[in-house]
């Protein structure tokens, strides 16, 4: 269940000053538990869609956590550790490529994310969701469009998603060195085309999306 519009007026009321804005204004509205969610992997042809949520104590800030894509690999997996540390409670939802051929990437990002807040404990009494795509699950929630660049919840969530995801394409390499996983984790890269092209698809390829299929010959 989405925010109702009287919820959603009152958050508008305010200009954003800081990355705990959207967290202050619901403390404010009376809810205590307040998870940011976000996921990644929505875009590349292998692997799957994994997502995020992050419940930290009320004002806790770190000036560093950001937009994952804002940051470099290392200082990522530097935050990573540090929002573990410090949070409150992480969930992380992970759904396979399997699955997102069998419906789509949106219902597989939206699954994943349900995923991630049934991991939550204490249970979050309010979501704050990156994007615009409300999360299928009776819980008061916000979309925030570009969320990880304006709540700390929704950036830690980003960073953990990144981080668990980029660790899984590193992992498959063993199994797939053809492919070169590490270094462009699933993406539609020049080189990644190319490895399809030569080798083939394995099990981790979206078979559904375009640049599989353009490679394959598939239709």
């Amino acid at each position: 269940m989405v925010a109702s519009r009287r919820e959603q007026l009152t958050f508008l009321q305010f200009p954003h000053q800081t990355m705990a804005f959207f967290e202050g204004q619901c403390y404010g509205a009376g809810y205590r538990n307040i998870a940011g969610i976000d996921e990644v992997g929505r875009g590349p042809l292998a692997g799957p869609v994994v997502a995020a949520a992050v419940i930290f104590s009320r004002g806790w800030i770190d000036e560093e956590i950001t937009d994952s894509k804002r940051l470099s690999p290392q200082k990522r997996e530097e935050l990573y550790g540090k929002i573990l540390s410090n949070s409150r409670s992480v969930g992380i939802g992970v759904v396979d490529q399997a699955e997102i051929d069998r419906t789509n990437i949106l219902q597989a990002s939206l699954k994943a994310m349900e995923m991630a807040v049934g991991k939550l404990s204490p249970p979050p009494d309010y979501l704050l969701v990156d994007g615009i795509y409300g999360i299928p699950i009776r819980i008061p929630q916000r979309c925030i469009k570009r969320g990880d660049t304006l709540s700390i919840s929704i950036a830690a969530a980003s960073i953990v998603a990144k981080v668990t995801r980029d660790r899984m394409m590193i992992e498959h390499h063993e199994k797939y060195p053809q492919y070169n996983f590490p270094k462009h984790k699933g993406y539609g890269t020049r080189e990644h085309l190319e490895a399809i092209r030569k080798f083939g698809c394995c099990e981790l390829h979206r078979m559904t999306f375009r640049g599989v299929k353009a490679y394959t010959g598939s239709t």
